[in-house]
C-alpha cells in the first residue's frame, strides 16, 4: 500500500507516520532551489560535464528531483546525462506526487511524467528514465542503510533530506551518514536544511567540511559543504576506473542484446559500429514474429523473480519511448497457468499492490476462455512485443553504424585498441572497446564462457478478426499469443503464435514435424478452445537458437580483465531476451561510466560474467 499523505488546510503536506511536514511552509520549490541546488552550487557546478550524479536520502514527494530536472532542462550548459538516486522507505501515491507539484506550473508536466512510471514499487531498486534516457531516477525503496549498502557510485552532489532528526532519527544517525560518506569523492557537495549539532558533528567525523548558510524562512539557517577529509581515503572495495571520454565501440551482434547495448552506449556519446553475420537486424533468435514479456513469480521472491521485474521495467520504458502501442507491442497483461497448482506469491504482497502479479480471479479466467477453477496468475505488467521492431528502433539512432553479412572470427590487440578480424585475416574495424552480444555465436570469441544452444520451434499464422481467441497472451507450459495486428499487407485477420519447444545442445534450424505436433499438444493443454480453432499442423513454423548460460542467467561483464582489457560481453539471454536485454545494456554502461547501478549490487553480481568465466587463452 502507498504511504498516506495528510494535506493540511493551508496546502502543506504532512506525514502521519512521522508527525512532520514534507517541506517548509515557504514552499517546496523555493526550498529545493535554495537549500539543495544552491547549497551544492548547482546548476553552475555541472556546466559542460558529461554527467552529473546526485544522491538524495529522502525522496518524499519528489520535489527535489523535479526541481533538479527542471534546472537541467533549462540550462544550456547542462551535462549530457543527469543521474538522480534517492532513498525512500515509504513511497506515496502517484496522485500525491502530482498534487504536490500542482502549485508550480513549471513542474506540473514533469510530475505527470513521474507519476506515469510510479508503479510496482516493491522493496528494491527501480530505474525510471525521462527525456529520451538523458535523465534517470533510481528510486531505492527501503530503509536508508541497507539501500545505501546495495548501491555504489561516486556522487557529485548529496542532498540530505527527510523528516526531522527528532522525528526520524535513523535517517540522520552517525551510521547512516557513514554510509552516505561512501559515495563522496574529493569536493563532493553536500546540502541539507537541518543544522542539528549531532548531524554537523557526524558529517565532520566522516570527512565533510560544512558550514551554516542563511536559511529560508521560517528557518534561520541551513547547512552546506564539501567532502574534504584531512586523511587519505582508502576504499575497501575500490570503484572501477570509469570512462571519462566515450570513444569508438564495436558491438558484435544485431539482435536484442547487441542493439540494446548499441543504443545505451550511443546515448552516452559513444560512436558505435554494430557487426552481424546475418543479412539484417534480428537475423537470429530475436527475429521471432512476436514474443512475450512477462515476469517470473515465486513464493520466496527468488533471484530470477527480482531480476525479471527489473528487466521488464527497463524494457517497458523503451517500448513506450520507441514503439507504437497496438502495432509493435501492447501491454495486455498475461495469464500464466500453473499446471502444478501452485499460485502462491510472496507473503507480503497484496491484491491492491504495489506488486503487479496476483492469483487470477474467476472473471479474468472466464474472459480468456480458461476454466474458472484453473490455477493461474495474472501479470498486469506484461505484454506481447514484436522483437524486430524494438531492435530496429534501437539501431536507428545516431551515431550507430551497421555492417551486416560481416562475421568476426577473432579479436587482435593493437596498441590500446582492438582489431576485429574476419576469416581471411582482414581487419573489419578497429575500436577502443568491444562488446560481444552475438547470442550462441558468442562462443567463437568467448569460448571460456559456458554457453549452451537451446533450439526452439513455434507455430504461427493468421486467424479471422472475429475468431474466439483470448485478448491477452496465455503462458504456462508453452504460450499462446493471439490478436496481434497483421503487418503483412496480404495477410487477412490477426497474427497468432504458439509454442515453444526447448531442445538443448541443438543448432538445427530446420523445422521438424514432430515439434509441430508437440506445439499442438502444448496448445491443447494450455487453451483447448484455441487449439480447436487454430490449425497448428498447417501453420508456419519458425525456428531459432537461443543462447543460455550454465546457470540460466544472462552474462554481462568483462570477458577477461587481465588478458582482454576493454572486451565485454552481454549475452545468454535465453528465452528472456525481451526481458533482459535493456537491463543488461544499462548495467554494462553503468559499469563503464561509474554510474549508479540499475540493480542492487547483489543482483548485479548475479549477472556478472566473473561468476562463471574462466581465464581466456590467447
Amino acid at each position: 500500500m502507498t504511504e498516506p499523505v495528510d494535506w493540511r488546510a493551508d496546502g502543506v503536506p504532512r506525514s502521519e507516520r512521522f508527525d512532520d511536514i514534507y517541506h517548509t511552509e515557504t514552499g517546496a520549490l523555493a526550498q529545493s532551489r535554495y537549500v539543495f541546488l544552491g547549497g551544492c552550487g548547482l546548476p553552475q557546478a555541472w556546466a559542460n560535464r558529461p554527467q552529473w550524479l546526485i544522491l538524495e536520502t529522502g525522496f518524499g514527494l519528489g520535489l527535489n528531483f523535479l526541481t533538479t530536472w527542471h534546472a537541467w532542462r533549462a540550462d544550456e550548459h547542462r551535462p549530457n546525462l543527469l543521474h538522480f538516486v534517492s532513498i525512500e522507505a515509504h513511497p506515496v501515491a502517484p496522485a500525491d506526487l502530482v498534487r504536490a507539484a500542482a502549485a508550480y506550473p513549471e513542474l506540473a508536466g514533469m510530475a505527470e511524467a513521474l507519476a506515469a512510471q510510479w508503479h510496482g514499487l516493491l522493496p528494491g531498486f527501480h530505474r525510471l528514465t525521462f527525456d529520451d534516457g538523458k535523465v534517470t531516477l533510481t528510486l531505492c525503496v527501503g530503509d536508508a542503510q541497507p539501500m545505501l549498502r546495495a548501491q555504489r557510485f561516486e556522487a557529485d552532489s548529496i542532498f540530505l533530506d527527510g523528516f526531522s532528526p527528532q522525528r526520524n532519527p535513523e535517517m540522520w544517525s552517525a551510521d547512516t551518514l557513514k554510509q552516505v560518506a561512501r559515495f563522496a569523492r574529493q569536493d563532493t557537495g553536500i546540502a541539507t536544511w537541518t543544522i542539528a549539532r549531532a548531524v554537523r558533528d557526524a558529517l565532520a567525523q566522516c570527512g565533510f567540511t560544512v558550514g551554516k548558510r542563511i536559511g529560508l524562512p521560517p528557518k534561520r539557517d541551513c547547512l552546506a559543504g564539501t567532502f574534504a577529509p584531512a586523511w587519505t581515503v582508502r576504499r575497501r572495495d575500490p570503484l572501477p576506473v570509469r570512462v571519462e571520454l566515450p570513444g569508438h565501440c564495436a558491438v558484435i551482434g544485431a539482435g536484442l542484446a547487441g542493439a540494446a547495448v548499441a543504443a545505451s552506449l550511443a546515448r552516452r556519446g559513444w560512436r558505435v559500429t554494430v557487426l552481424d553475420a546475418g543479412g539484417g537486424s534480428a537475423a537470429g533468435a530475436s527475429g521471432l514474429p512476436v514474443g512475450l514479456l512477462a515476469p517470473h513469480v515465486s513464493a520466496d521472491d527468488a533471484l530470477l523473480s527480482r531480476l525479471t521485474r527489473a528487466g521488464i521495467r527497463a524494457t517497458w520504458i523503451e517500448l513506450q519511448r520507441l514503439l507504437e502501442a497496438g502495432v509493435d507491442w501492447r501491454g495486455t497483461g498475461v495469464i500464466e497457468r500453473r499446471s502444478d497448482g501452485d499460485v502462491r506469491v510472496p507473503a507480503a504482497w497484496q491484491a491492491a499492490g504495489p506488486n503487479e502479479s496476483w492469483p487470477a480471479d474467476v472473471e479474468r479466467l472466464q474472459l480468456s476462455g480458461i476454466p474458472a477453477d484453473a490455477p493461474a496468475l495474472w501479470h498486469a505488467r506484461a505484454a506481447w512485443v514484436r522483437p524486430r521492431s524494438l531492435v530496429e528502433a534501437w539501431l536507428n539512432q545516431p551515431p550507430i553504424t551497421m555492417r551486416y553479412e560481416t562475421r568476426v572470427e577473432r579479436l587482435v590487440r593493437h596498441a590500446a585498441s582492438w582489431r576485429l578480424v574476419d576469416a581471411r585475416g582482414d581487419v573489419l574495424v578497429e575500436a577502443d572497446r568491444v562488446v560481444i552480444a552475438a547470442g550462441i555465436d558468442s562462443r567463437t570469441l568467448a569460448p571460456a564462457l559456458p554457453l549452451q544452444p537451446v533450439r526452439g520451434q513455434v507455430a504461427w499464422g493468421h486467424a479471422p478478426h472475429d475468431a474466439d481467441l483470448p485478448d491477452m497472451p496465455i503462458n504456462g507450459d508453452g504460450h499462446l499469443i493471439a490478436r496481434v495486428p497483421a503487418t503483412d499487407a496480404e495477410a487477412t485477420g490477426s497474427l497468432w503464435l504458439a509454442g515453444a519447444t526447448f531442445d538443448r545442445d541443438s543448432v538445427d534450424l530446420e523445422p521438424h514435424a514432430s515439434d509441430t505436433g508437440r506445439n499442438r499438444d502444448r496448445l491443447t493443454r494450455l487453451h483447448p478452445g484455441a487449439a480447436a480453432l487454430l490449425d497448428v499442423a498447417a501453420a508456419n513454423a519458425w525456428v531459432g537458437i537461443r543462447c543460455a548460460s550454465s546457470d540460466r542467467r544472462p552474462l554481462v561483464g568483462p570477458l577477461d580483465e587481465a588478458g582482454w582489457p576493454g572486451v565485454w560481453v552481454s549475452t545468454a539471454m535465453g528465452s528472456r531476451g525481451l526481458t533482459f536485454s535493456a537491463l543488461c545494456a544499462e548495467l554494462l554502461a553503468a559499469h563503464w561510466h561509474g554510474e549508479p547501478l540499475p540493480l542492487p549490487a547483489t543482483l548485479a553480481r548475479a549477472l556478472d560474467t566473473r561468476r562463471l568465466a574462466k581465464p581466456v587463452k590467447d
